[in-house]
């Protein structure tokens, strides 16, 4: 019979743990894509006005990220995640009763805030239970909490407008995610708190959550490859929140799906960011020998192409729709996980550092401020040079993209656990 440790248990109890609590931060994030046509009839919003919606939840989720970035080093990643948690359930429980267009956007600058530090939080918890070798097949797996989160914000979203109407789609997630916090608190512990070695991995103190030495935000410029990876993850993004914010409006608009249709078929480009994230490291492994960065730059040039290949056949129907909105999805966000959570952590390991949730905050907050400048930008050009100038223009965006990491690895360091070669 098959005997299960303590520090297994423990293991398993914290993966799912930190997998449902990031993923059920996207359950009061993806019901703003799926009700804007709502928004736009009911309210009577503009596509720009509809953009800064966009913008107002996403502005505080980057810069909070950057700036807040060591809050789970000094105070530990179980208190920080509950009350990030916790006040995002509340800063939106109430937004389908408003109309007011400046009231709705000071709730989700809100949401914004207090999901800046669920990211950084999650990866510094995830990072204390696994040894080096073990970090990227656990985060590569660990990361489709990202794209699920996705497709069950998107489908539940979907499901309660359809059944009780858009003023109730942010109400119920709220009560979701204010549970999960709740489970957070009771629940997620490191392995010093109760009293567990991780074999492989470094017990030096300085490593442990609390410590009151993290790194200030200007010390963490100094990090040599930090501005190659922040700026590849930052056009990264731009091209995955336009299609994740504007993909449904653009197939009920564009390519004139039904409402729940559009909802719908718009999961495919997260299913195949599940599928991207899932499988990435085995490819990167069998291709290009563990060699990561060289693996990433490969894969971005193919969600180039993807988008390429979806712009040329978005008029042949639902299969092909699917078909390259998936492999996109794939290409596109496979990398995340590595960009913004395996690598930063091996980072916050270097030289004694205790700038774990830092790192992944400053390249996942600088990444996010391309999520807050899609919004009017797309606004913008949808309204000036219709939907298909948007793809060229993420198309651009994503060459752009492959470019940066080609730079990162011309510059790269020997780091610690073989993520980079």
């Amino acid at each position: 019979m098959l005997s299960v440790s303590r520090l297994q248990r423990r293991q398993v109890c914290t993966f799912i743990l930190t997998w449902v609590a990031y993923a059920s931060t996207y359950l009061v994030r993806k019901p703003l894509g799926v009700i804007k046509t709502d928004l736009s009839s009911e309210l009577g919003l503009s596509k720009t006005q509809l953009g800064w919606l966009d913008t107002s939840m996403l502005l505080p989720y980057a810069t909070m990220q950057m700036i807040l970035g060591p809050m789970a080093d000094r105070y530990g990643a179980r208190c920080t995640l509950t009350w990030c948690l916790l006040l995002s359930a509340a800063s939106v429980v109430g937004f389908g009763t408003l109309t007011d267009v400046f009231v709705l956007m000071m709730m989700l600058f809100m949401n914004g805030v207090a999901q800046a530090q669920t990211w950084p939080c999650c990866v510094k918890a995830l990072g204390a239970w696994y040894s080096d070798k073990q970090r990227n097949a656990i985060f590569g797996i660990w990361g489709t909490c990202t794209f699920a989160g996705g497709i069950m914000g998107t489908g539940l979203a979907v499901h309660i407008q359809r059944m009780y109407g858009w003023r109730s789609v942010f109400f119920y997630p709220s009560l979701i995610v204010a549970a999960v916090g709740a489970l957070v608190y009771f629940f997620l512990y490191t392995p010093w708190e109760v009293g567990l070695d991780v074999p492989g991995k470094d017990s030096d103190p300085v490593s442990k959550g609390g410590n009151n030495s993290s790194l200030k935000f200007w010390q963490l410029l100094g990090i040599k490859m930090l501005p190659e990876l922040a700026a590849t993850v930052f056009f990264v993004k731009i091209v995955r929140y336009c299609l994740l914010m504007w993909l449904p409006m653009y197939l009920f608009q564009e390519l004139h799906y039904s409402k729940a249709q559009a909802g719908l078929l718009s999961t495919s480009f997260e299913i195949g960011g599940v599928l991207g994230s899932a499988t990435l490291g085995v490819f990167i492994d069998k291709m290009f020998r563990g060699d990561s960065l060289q693996g990433t730059s490969t894969v971005l040039m193919l969600s180039t192409l993807a988008l390429i290949m979806f712009l040329l056949t978005s008029s042949w129907g639902i299969p092909f729709n699917v078909m390259f909105m998936m492999l996109t999805g794939m290409f596109n966000c496979g990398p995340d996980v590595i960009l913004t959570g395996s690598l930063p952590t091996q980072l916050g390991d270097r030289d004694g550092r205790n700038a774990h949730a830092a790192i992944s905050g400053f390249i996942n907050g600088f990444g996010s401020v391309g999520t807050v400048l899609q919004g009017p930008i797309i606004g913008a050009i949808a309204e000036w040079y219709g939907w298909e100038g948007t793809f060229y223009f993420m198309i651009v965006v994503s060459l752009v993209a492959t470019i940066c990491i080609c730079r990162a690895v011309m510059t790269r360091q020997d780091l610690p656990g073989g993520l980079v070669r």
